[in-house]
Order: structure tokens, then C-alpha cells, then sequence
């Protein structure tokens, strides 16, 4: 399936291929384009839109995109996914970074890899993936620390 989201993708659009290819569709494929051809490119390719304005896999009821791919696909039963979805939603809205203190470190990451290879956002989900792999697991394995007290 094709998904299609704005470029110059910083945290939300990476998070969300991440979350896509490992919980959802591993053979999904990403477009990113200018912010105002997102739906027509849906459209037209039979995409699926994402973190755009009036997508449902979007910013919806205080949800940031990650969130929303969470909940409309039954993902939310997995605990460390949940806790995973709360330091992407705390990186992704400016508002509420204070809510996950991993989230500002997160925040940093995804914006310097912005910086650093700016349109390049195939290139950023492949550099930053094995980073949301090993946040995962980080957030499985806090929890079980949790619950071993």
C-alpha cells in the first residue's frame, strides 16, 4: 500500500513509516510531497494520507498522527507502544513536550536529522528506524522493569 504525507518529514512522518512497516504494512511504500498536493496525490496514486490537515491518520482530538495510526489500527494494547506513542506525541506537539521527558530528546534527534539531510526523507527513515527499534524496545523494557517491582 502507498501512504503519502508532506516532505521534509521531522518527527511524526518518521515515527509514523516506522510504525507503519512494523505494526501495520511491511512492504508499505512512502511519498512525500509539498504540503498542498498531499490529498490530490492520494488521490491519484489510491495513497493513503497522513499528518495532513483532515486526514483521519492525522492530528485528531489532541492526537498527533502516530497516536491516531495507534488507535485506528488496534495497536494500543501493546503497553510499550503505548508508552512509545506518548514520547512521539510529546517530540511532535510543541505544546506538550514537557509530558515525556524523552521527548525532548527525541525532538532533537528528528530535527537534526532534518537539518542534516533536509528533503532526503527516504534517507531519514532508513537512518532513523534502528533509533524507533531500540527506542521500542527501551519502552518493553521499562515496563517490565516496572513490573518486576
Amino acid at each position: 500500500m502507498k501512504w503519502v504525507t508532506r516532505e521534509n518529514a521531522k518527527v511524526d512522518r518518521v515515527a509514523c513509516p516506522w510504525l507503519i512497516r512494523r505494526f501495520v504494512d511491511p512492504e508499505a511504500e512512502f511519498l512525500f510531497v509539498p504540503a498542498d498536493e498531499v490529498l490530490a496525490v492520494a488521490e491519484r496514486e489510491g495513497a493513503i494520507p497522513y499528518d495532513v490537515p483532515g486526514a483521519e491518520l492525522g492530528h485528531v482530538d489532541g492526537r498527533c498522527s502516530f497516536e491516531s495510526i495507534v488507535l485506528r489500527y488496534g495497536l494500543a494494547g501493546d503497553p510499550a507502544l503505548a508508552e512509545l506513542a506518548r514520547i512521539v506525541h510529546a517530540a511532535d506537539i510543541v505544546a506538550e513536550v514537557d509530558t515525556a521527558l524523552e521527548g525532548w530528546g527525541l525532538k532533537a534527534i528528528a530535527h537534526g536529522f532534518s537539518l542534516l539531510l533536509g528533503k532526503e526523507d527516504h534517507r531519514k527513515i532508513e537512518l532513523e528506524s534502528p533509533l524507533y527499534d531500540a527506542l521500542y524496545l527501551w519502552c518493553r523494557h521499562k515496563l517490565a522493569e516496572f513490573e518486576d517491582e
